[in-house]
């Protein structure tokens, strides 16, 4: 076992080196050349590997906590199983890495490249994603509990079963992603880009959707409870037996949407647009809190307007 704590390899050339389970403690390896290098459970905990290039080695297991990793070339590098705990990697180049079952609690990854990673399975609670790009990455059954996802790019991203409970996603790219089965609740996806995204079975109670865009997404028998939707564009979205029970539909757009089954028992529905949504019914809509200033086909405004007409009165709260 090569110990090589606090050495000073500046620039060096350790291309194919193997170094596994050498201790590089607090080493300099500034722009270093790791490619293809075998640190297999090194010891890099607090390492700088500034725009070090480590393109294809394998870090299985290693230790990198609070290594500093900023710019650094990280292409299809194996980190599995890896201790990234508070690293920095900040605009650090990722596309195809295996990051499998990687602890990246509170590592900062702010613009990294993180395109077609395997993620599966990586704590990254409380870790700072904002504005990284981690289109097409593999995140099943990611911990991102807490984590700050301001404008990542989640683009056909695969988060099944992921935990984003209290994750700030505000404004982030969630594009016909895959979130079936994830835990949302509490999480803020305002102004989020969520058209397309398979949402079936999803947790988002008392998530912040407000002017999310939703278009078609797929939100079957997900838990939408206490959740705000404020604004939001829900055209042609599947809400088939979710649950919105006392959720905010203020000004939501829910055109052509198919709510067959949903639980719209205490809902804010003042100002939606509910023109041609599929399967809604005078049951449905006599739970609800208020249509006041609800757009509906003439046909069941008319009913609604004879059966439950305390619905259409001018609120009495601010809402």
């Amino acid at each position: 076992m090569s110990d090589l704590k606090e050495a000073d390899l500046k620039a060096g050339n350790l291309g194919k080196a193997n170094l596994k389970g050498a201790n590089l403690k607090g080493a300099n390896l500034l722009e270093a050349n790791l490619r293809w290098a075998n640190l297999e459970e090194a010891n890099l905990r607090w390492a700088n590997l500034e725009e070090a290039n480590l393109e294809g080695a394998n870090l299985k297991g290693a230790n990198l906590e609070w290594a500093k990793l900023e710019k650094a070339n990280l292409e299809r590098a194996n980190f599995e199983k890896a201790n990234l705990r508070g690293a920095k990697l900040e605009w650090a180049k990722l596309e195809g890495a295996n990051l499998r079952g990687a602890n990246l609690k509170e590592a900062n990854l702010e613009w990294a490249k993180i395109e077609r990673a395997n993620l599966e399975k990586a704590n990254l609670e409380r870790a700072n994603l904002e504005k990284a790009n981690l289109e097409w990455a593999k995140l099943e059954g990611a911990n991102l509990e807490w984590a700050k996802l301001e404008r990542v790019n989640f683009k056909r991203a695969d988060l099944k079963g992921a935990n984003l409970e209290g994750a700030k996603l505000e404004e982030a790219d969630l594009l016909e992603a895959n979130l079936r089965w994830t835990k949302l609740e509490g999480a803020d996806l305002k102004g989020a880009k969520l058209e397309g995204a398979n949402l079936k079975g999803a947790n988002l109670k008392g998530a912040n959707l407000k002017g999310a865009k939703l278009e078609e997404a797929n939100l079957e028998g997900a838990n939408l409870e206490e959740a705000n939707f404020e604004e939001a564009n829900l055209k042609g979205a599947n809400f088939k037996g979710a649950n919105l029970k006392g959720s905010n539909l203020k000004g939501a757009n829910l055109k052509g949407a198919n709510l067959k089954e949903a639980n719209l028992k205490g809902a804010n529905l003042k100002g939606a647009n509910l023109k041609r949504v599929d399967h809604l019914s005078l049951d449905h809509l006599s739970k609800v809190k208020t249509l006041y200033d609800t757009k509906l086909d003439e046909e069941l405004l008319i009913i609604l307007k004879e059966k439950c007409p305390a619905l259409f009165e001018v609120p009495d709260y601010d809402e």
